[in-house]
């Protein structure tokens, strides 16, 4: 273990004990307001830093399961027998619970994850909003009286799930357990939530500390493990009623097929390869440096990162040639580090997987701008998962590294001629998650945003998100919506219900039940 991966194993240990996680349990599961420890394989995670062993735990596994799903059905039918108002109060107090231990949440994000201690500390604050939002929302989800042509009183009121299950990726591990968990809360439910496998600490860590301000024990269970072994047991369950995950197009395909063999509906949201377009008449310092923050932030690994640029071949040199400068200057180094931008990819299959895009893609004929190595200025025992930041030309739309996601900081940039050419390049790929129009052309900008088929498009600008808004993709980007209302009501079953209000009950097909 070098230097640097003893640096990090012994901080580590310092902020799990922080949060009191640490101890003789061995950190793997929160069930029913305790830690559990797993019984499965053991699980190795390696620091991103380094590629070298950090710590391990133990995979979960079907009993763990049992017993959170267990836990969560009791724990729902406290919470829904709490006034809505009441419910909103105690997420309000839950997420107070997080005072005092935001920066030990961030520094626990950044090691594990391998994400600049900026970007993590700006996460927290994210988890913070999601609850607030959510929790204004609980005693305002009214239902409606709709008029039918009958005596009836006929009303619609949106009840829970009862069990939601949830799996969340590495890349952002925090921010999307919050991002699901709060509005599952906010809508009745309990829920079971299993992180990536390679990020399990911060969503036990954010479970731990919710539970203490006063939601029910067992309401949020979190089950760290392997996707065939502790994935696959949360999709079979059958006390779990709807599934959501959030992760690659492949594992999303099973997810759904595993609810759909259960008649259980899923959301779904998957990848993106999204289509940041720059017009001639952009203000090109505006769109260069949101075409540098859209791919290279958080080191490409984001869902909705503008990994194809497309520039109006009049402006294409220009625009190409800022880049190449631009990404000589961005600051790639160790997480910790305040000044650090980008940081390591955060595991190795992950930086193997790009690497190897990226020489297929030069063996296809494309051509390296800048980057494709390892960054300058790292210390020698930073020998980890780094790319520096890649910039690819000579791309054609059919190529491999254009269609398909490279979850990594590799940006491709094609020339296109006119609006129609643009449009099509941009709708040339199986996915639908996100894309970006910089014009200052206000009808163009409206005409082509119109016209793209990704569900969140900005205008001048990229990466705008927030809770208040909805978010998800078209075709293999998934489908359902995370936050917003439309979020909300993800995790909620319309209930009609119809009160006779005539005199004499009007019965179907003449059956009154009385004697002759």
């Amino acid at each position: 273990m070098n230097s640097l991966t003893q640096r990090h194993h012994a901080h580590l240990a310092t902020l799990l004990e922080h949060l009191e996680l640490a101890g003789d349990i061995p950190l793997s599961n929160w069930v029913e307001g305790e830690l559990e420890a797993g019984h499965g394989d053991t699980i190795e995670l390696c620091d991103p830093t380094t590629g070298e062993p950090l710590i391990s735990y133990r995979d979960a596994g079907a009993d763990v399961l049992d017993r959170a799903v267990a836990a969560a059905t009791r724990a729902q039918g406290e919470w829904m027998s709490l006034t809505a108002s009441e419910r909103g109060r105690r997420m309000l107090n839950a997420i107070r619970q997080l005072q005092g231990h935001e920066e030990t949440l961030a520094q626990l994000e950044s090691v594990v994850a391998g994400k600049p201690i900026r970007d993590c500390r700006g996460e927290v604050g994210k988890v913070r909003e999601m609850f607030e939002y959510y929790a204004g929302w609980c005693d305002k989800q009214h239902g409606e009286v709709i008029p039918v042509p009958t005596t009836h009183l006929n009303y619609v009121r949106h009840v829970p799930y009862g069990v939601v299950g949830q799996i969340t990726p590495w890349n952002a591990p925090m921010f999307t357990c919050a991002w699901q968990l709060a509005p599952a809360l906010a809508a009745g439910n309990g829920v079971v939530l299993k992180p990536s496998e390679m990020t399990p600490f911060t969503s036990v860590a954010l479970a731990s500390l919710l539970e203490t301000g006063g939601l029910p024990r067992g309401l949020i269970n979190i089950v760290n493990g392997l996707g065939p072994s502790t994935g696959a047991a949360l999709t079979r369950h059958d006390d779990i009623s709807k599934l959501v995950f959030v992760g690659s197009p492949e594992s999303g395909r099973m997810i759904a097929e595993a609810g759909a063999n259960r008649l259980v509906p899923s959301v779904l949201e998957l990848g993106g390869k999204s289509a940041n377009i720059i017009f001639n008449d952009a203000k090109l310092d505006d769109a260069v440096a949101g075409a540098q923050a859209a791919i290279f932030a958080a080191a490409g690994q984001s869902c909705v990162a503008g990994s194809r640029l497309l520039v109006q071949r009049e402006r294409f040199d220009e625009v190409t040639q800022r880049l190449a400068r631009a990404c000589k200057e961005i600051p790639v180094g160790l997480p910790d580090d305040e000044a650090t931008r980008m940081g390591p990819l955060q595991n190795a299959r992950q930086y193997q997987s790009v690497t190897r895009m990226i020489d297929d893609a030069i063996n296809a004929g494309a051509r390296v701008l800048t980057g494709a190595c390892r960054p300058d200025g790292l210390s020698e025992d930073a020998t980890g998962y780094f790319l520096a930041p890649t910039v690819l030309t000579d791309v054609t739309p059919d190529m491999a590294i254009a269609q398909q996601e490279v979850f990594g900081p590799v940006l491709v940039v094609m020339p296109f001629d006119d609006e129609a050419d643009a449009i099509t390049l941009a709708n040339a790929t199986r996915f639908g998650l996100s894309g970006a129009v910089w014009t200052q052309d206000p009808a163009r900008a409206h005409r082509v945003a119109g016209q793209l088929r990704a569900g969140t498009v900005w205008i001048n600008s990229y990466k705008a998100i927030n809770v208040m808004s909805p978010f998800g993709g078209f075709r293999d980007s998934g489908f359902g919506r995370s936050s917003g209302l439309d979020g909300l009501r993800e995790y909620t079953i319309p209930q009609s219900v119809w009160v006779e209000t005539g005199e004499e009950a009007s019965v179907a097909m003449g059956y009154g039940g009385g004697q002759e």
